[in-house]
């Protein structure tokens, strides 16, 4: 894979480019701020970017803030996140119009680094890959503002169904309603739900989660 890095720290900048290289990845760019990547993406857009959230010049989220832009503008490219905490406004907003080729990893929890380039190349190949630190707080942060409170009765009796596993198919006979309905109220609680149109089988296993969690 092609793959471009922005971390302002120069050892972690090189020591990522020599891991991807040993792996047999090809380093388009290796650069040192979030305007740089955005400069380096206009030029040749790669299949994958590895980018720390807390860049210069206000080490706040602007690596982050990167990563949703460019994502905006190429929605097929991956992202691979590292950061030494959660943001979790942030990266909820980069996953919130799908997580295909996403992944948001925590520095200090990274064991080895064969399975972090297996990550890496799974993000660049559409996979989602998170934390599980980064889930957690994500989802505290949902139940805090429980997502469910917007569907309708009929709308959370479908997800409770759909988080039971069960087809369009065999909600509707549970229900003895047609199988449109059925099919209708599930698009609309992936709506209300904030899931982007990312696969019906991704959605699906998303909002069988969102409603898990909320419980």
């Amino acid at each position: 894979m092609r793959l471009m890095i922005a971390e302002d720290s120069v050892l972690l900048r090189e020591g990522l480019t020599g891991i991807f290289a040993r792996f047999g990845h090809e380093v388009a760019a290796a650069v040192g701020s979030a305007g740089e990547l955005l400069h380096a993406v206009v030029r040749e857009v790669p299949d994958l970017v590895v980018v720390d959230v807390r860049m210069p010049p206000t080490f706040r989220d602007e690596g982050l803030r990167a990563a949703i832009a460019l994502r905006g503008e190429h929605p097929g490219l991956g992202v691979l996140v590292l950061s030494q905490i959660v943001e979790e406004a942030a990266a909820g907003e980069l996953m919130a119009a799908g997580t295909r080729g996403i992944g948001y990893l925590l520095k200090d929890r990274i064991g080895a680094i064969t399975q972090f380039v297996a990550d890496a190349e799974a993000v660049a190949s559409g996979g989602t890959v998170l934390d599980p630190d980064v889930i957690h707080q994500l989802f505290a942060h949902r139940r805090a503002h429980d997502p469910l409170d917007t569907l309708s009765p009929r709308e959370r009796e479908v997800l409770a169904l759909v988080a039971e596993g069960r087809s369009n198919s065999a909600i509707a006979q549970r229900l003895h309603v047609s199988e449109a309905a059925v099919a209708k109220h599930v698009t609309g609680v992936y709506t209300k739900l904030g899931l982007g149109l990312d696969g019906d089988d991704h959605r699906r296993v998303l909002a069988a989660l969102t409603f898990l969690r909320s419980r």
